[in-house]
């Protein structure tokens, strides 16, 4: 695999790499790296079927088809012959309570939920744990950036982007503070006999004036001189002057329309849909409104008894169809978790609608784009960085995502985890015929 070793193992040659480079999980790379013939899905939606990629100091140098690019192997300190593995740009875990939480049945593992009802000023960046053993098992299937996201109360906090590597949470950061997570009051309530029948809540109103009314304070604060500072109105700051994302978490079709009035009003930069299971219905307002949506996980059952079975496999099309921007994310039980199956969540919506390489955006592009850091990360083109992984088969699909080698700017990343290390561990013992 590598030109100037022989070798028979892909994984071999990976190692041969990193101790050739000196490189270790979050070691700097400053030296150039050429993969060749891998089968390149950009993120972009092209693909290349025998590609080229030049890296240098984390960043992607070259892109060309490897069938018409003549290369030295001395301008290239090392040169790695993919032979037909796919590439794909790093996938994002949007709106994740990656890093903040390690076992979700342990209250001290949990860092993601703040005593208060309006923390704007919550930030997840500081509490972000590179060290986490989730976070090791989840970029071990190509998810390699995320958005740890604080939860509860009616503003939950403030995000930021972060890098699944690193020597600690100041390294890890891409970017910092990205957007303000706003919970908008539910429209509807259960029966009082817990049925699947909603009714309308009787105090939607009222907690829809207070949101009004915090945004209002918020606003005149970020406009007028302080005599003092409130930290929750300065966190709020930036997000009247374009600098900062509105997350919005909400459902139903109530909520959709009152947030995208909501928006007009406050003249918000940039605004975010969380979840969004009724978006499809007001798809043409959403887009017009230049309001993004972060898609609810599709693994999931349809919320009202009259809807197909196949309701939330197919949402993703329709937003499609309709030229709204949005990603796949996967807010809900043991999120962290399970965000290791966020290529298979893209890989459903790819099997209700979506072309292959719509799917991949989903969760690599267009996630980049809504949180900002597009001109960096989320595909792989000339100019951004070497953030990327190589699977054996295509990534999407449970039977063929096996990931061999990934980089985080440049860097190396480890893909051992806890689980990999038990299954050599026990296939041995048992190979050993031990009982």
């Amino acid at each position: 695999m590598l030109l100037n070793k022989r070798n028979n193992s892909f994984v071999n040659s990976i190692l041969i790499i990193s101790i050739l480079l000196g490189c270790t999980t979050a070691s700097a790379q400053e030296k150039t790296m050429l993969l060749k013939n891998g089968y390149l899905h950009t993120g972009n939606g092209d693909i290349i079927a025998s590609a080229a990629i030049g890296i240098k100091n984390g960043t992607i140098v070259l892109l060309k088809n490897s069938l018409a690019y003549s290369h030295s192997v001395s301008d290239w300190d090392t040169i790695i012959d993919l032979k037909g593995k796919h590439v794909y740009p790093g996938f994002v875990a949007a709106n994740s309570t990656l890093g903040l939480t390690e076992i979700d049945a342990v209250r001290a593992t949990r860092d993601f939920h703040e005593t208060g009802i309006y923390n704007p000023h919550v930030r997840s960046q500081i509490a972000y744990n590179v060290e986490s053993e989730v976070i090791r098992t989840v970029r071990s299937n190509g998810v390699l950036l995320c958005q740890p996201t604080p939860r509860g109360g009616v503003i939950s906090g403030t995000s930021s982007i972060m890098a699944m590597d690193g020597w600690n949470w100041e390294d890890a950061t891409i970017l910092a503070n990205d957007g303000v997570h706003i919970n908008w009051p539910n429209s509807t309530q259960r029966m009082a006999d817990n049925r699947a029948i909603q009714e309308k809540s009787k105090d939607y109103g009222t907690q829809k004036q207070e949101l009004y009314s915090f945004f209002e304070a918020a606003s005149s604060y970020a406009s007028t001189k302080k005599p003092e500072k409130d930290l929750r109105y300065e966190a709020m700051t930036d997000c009247f002057r374009e600098k900062k994302r509105v997350y919005f978490h909400a459902d139903d079709l109530q909520q959709l329309n009152d947030i995208i009035d909501f928006v007009q009003y406050f003249k918000l930069s940039a605004p975010v849909i969380v979840g969004g299971y009724d978006a499809a219905l007001v798809a043409r307002k959403l887009k017009d409104a230049k309001i993004a949506v972060m898609l609810y996980r599709p693994h999931s059952l349809p919320k009202r008894e009259e809807e197909a079975v196949n309701q939330p496999y197919s949402t993703a099309f329709k937003l499609q169809e309709e030229g709204v921007l949005f990603c796949i994310q996967n807010e809900g039980d043991m999120e962290a978790m399970n965000a290791r199956n966020l290529p298979f969540l893209a890989g459903t919506a790819h099997a209700y609608g979506l072309t292959e390489e719509q799917a991949i955006a989903a969760v690599s592009l267009n996630a980049c784009k809504i949180i900002g850091i597009d001109k960096k990360y989320g595909s792989i083109e000339t100019g951004k960085s070497a953030t990327l992984f190589v699977s054996d088969g295509n990534a999407l699909d449970m039977r063929t995502n096996n990931v061999t080698f990934a980089l985080i700017d440049g860097k190396i990343v480890d893909l051992g985890n806890k689980q990999k290390d038990l299954y050599i561990k026990y296939k041995q013992k048992y190979q050993q015929g031990i009982k």
